[in-house]
């Protein structure tokens, strides 16, 4: 083992680091931690993008053991195309949410910088792991500071709805820890890649209970997942979480996407005999009525912030439905989608309080956006000499649009577009991959994620074109709203980020489509595992 490989565990021990030093900074000293915390998310993106150009590069994974023990016996993290995938994701919402945070969020109760270090460290932890049993433990991590991060800001709609949120995580939790335990007295042991060697060979009289803690599993990361009927926490919980949190809450709804992924495509694939597409149906038809559910939400939606929420349970509906095919390029379409979606639905969370903000702003007339820390506004000017005015000698042609007002309606516009998968930006990309590999797929359900794409889009359109002209049709006597740069900025990476996806949409698909195979022919990540191999004269086990 080089220094190189060492850069696996980074991302989990810099934020660990990062919020051990904020506690000893104490409570005070706000701007030197919210330097601190970007600083380090800053790095830890960096790291993420790093792993992936060299998990790419060298066309494996890499393994690391931190405690230099044989497998299957030691801890192990894995950094293959998925798991550094979700880092960078992880990283790249983890950024926008504090970057927006910055500006006055952090401010609003105790231990903001702190809780959301710990919440990615257990992102990065739960898809750099290899082992279940860690996987439980990171899992666990980042919804505790998930508790508290919906919960910043404090009031009585965030009280209930943490509270709703709390339970079922923790008896999600619950049912985890139970599967894994079932799984373990199986086939003893816990490693991932292990268990995948080892399920083909399980006795015929164990195969019930091997399925039985594999379905308690599935209930888990189905309910961390948001899969219907087990989805009922998210919208209120997401609508009532403070910008920032919600935010980030984007992407925790796919670390159960990711588990779902990982363990099905590792343990259940055509060559686990008896086991062989456990589940499938249930993936392929749970997805299906998740997007459907989403999507009429979005449809029902008469808050911008319920409608956010609704659009990430159809975002995980329908990477679910697309995972039980055993198609992998329609998983590679789907991972695609995954990116797309996550990107524009950490935007669109961070956009709803500024639109709210901006219907319920109360300027005086005179009063222009042009602050130094806010994008400035074009003040009223005299009208040119013969310009057409209206009742009110108000020029009709030329007037200007604020710019605050400006970047609002083009940032929600971009939103929409990916949100709903129209063209050109990168939902569409998404869709357009899934639909093209579902005619090759086949079959009922296929056909009926087919049908469902394409209605799921229209809804989401009609859903989202009734809030703009809710928020932008009707303000023609609403002065411009005030906003701060350092609130748009992230918004504005964030959608830069989807259109690169299209920009660089040949590579992008590649590096999903690569994604993919190595996924549904998992040989490859199961004996880079289970080769590894302890280094050194500490090896513990290897004399």
């Amino acid at each position: 083992m080089n220094l190189s490989n060492h850069i696996v565990v980074a991302p989990v021990l810099l934020p660990l680091a990062t919020a051990a030093l904020m506690l000893l900074l104490g409570e005070g000293r706000r701007s030197l931690k919210a330097a601190v915390n970007l600083a380090s998310t800053a790095a830890g993106l960096a790291l993420a993008v790093v792993l992936w150009i060299w998990v790419d590069a060298r066309d494996a994974p890499v393994v690391y053991s931190p405690g230099n023990w044989p497998v299957p016996f030691g801890i192990m993290l894995v950094a293959d195309r998925l798991s550094t995938l979700m880092a960078v994701l992880a990283g790249s919402v983890g950024l926008a949410a504090l970057l927006y945070a910055t500006a006055r969020w952090q401010h609003a109760g105790a231990y903001f910088h702190v809780l959301f270090q710990l919440q990615l460290m257990g992102l990065h932890g739960a898809f750099l792991t290899a082992d279940l049993f860690n996987l439980f433990v990171f899992f666990e991590v980042l919804l505790a500071a998930s508790y508290g991060l919906l919960l910043h800001g404090g009031g009585a709609e965030r009280v209930r709805a943490g509270l709703h949120y709390i339970a079922i995580n923790l008896t999600a939790s619950l049912l985890f820890l139970i599967g894994v335990a079932v799984l373990y007295g199986v086939t003893g042991t816990l490693n991932m890649a292990d268990i995948a060697q080892k399920l083909p060979d399980v006795p015929a009289s164990d195969r019930g209970l091997l399925h039985a803690g594999a379905a308690l599993l599935a209930i888990a990361f189905l309910a961390k997942a948001a899969l219907w009927p087990l989805n009922f926490w998210l919208p209120p919980a997401y609508a009532a979480a403070s910008a920032p949190a919600a935010a980030l809450f984007a992407i925790l709804t796919k670390v159960g996407v990711y588990a779902i992924l990982r363990l099905w495509t590792l343990c259940f694939p055509s060559s686990a005999g008896a086991s062989a597409g456990f589940g499938a149906d249930v993936l392929v038809w749970g997805g299906l009525a998740t997007l459907a559910f989403g999507s009429l939400g979005m449809f029902a939606s008469q808050r911008l912030a319920r409608l956010a929420g609704y659009s990430i349970i159809a975002s995980s509906g329908t990477v679910i439905a697309a995972i039980g095919f055993d198609a992998p390029a329609l998983s590679a379409g789907a991972l695609f989608y995954l990116a797309s979606s996550t990107l524009a639905g950490c935007a669109l969370f961070l956009l709803v309080e500024l639109l709210e903000r901006a219907r319920q702003v109360e300027l005086g007339p005179q009063q222009v956006d042009d602050g130094a820390d806010a994008l400035p506004a074009f003040a009223d000017a005299e009208p040119p000499p013969g310009a057409n005015l209206d009742d009110y000698e108000v020029a009709l042609i030329g007037r200007a649009i604020p710019a605050a007002l400006a970047f609002l309606g083009v940032a929600f516009a971009l939103c929409a577009l990916v949100i709903a998968g129209l063209p050109p930006l990168s939902g569409f990309v998404g869709k357009l991959a899934m639909l093209t590999a579902l005619t090759d797929v086949g079959g009922t359900a296929a056909w009926g994620l087919f049908a469902l794409l394409i209605v799921s889009g229209l809804l989401a359109a009609l859903a989202l074109v009734r809030v703009g002209i809710r928020h932008f049709w009707t303000t023609q006597d609403r002065p411009a709203p005030h906003l701060r740069v350092i609130e748009t900025l992230p918004i504005g990476l964030l959608l830069a980020a989807a259109i690169l996806l299209v920009v660089n949409g040949d590579r992008a698909l590649a590096a999903t489509r690569a994604t993919a195979e190595a996924l549904h022919q998992p040989s490859g990540y199961i004996g880079a595992v289970l080769g590894a191999q302890p280094v050194g004269r500490g090896a513990k086990g290897g004399r």
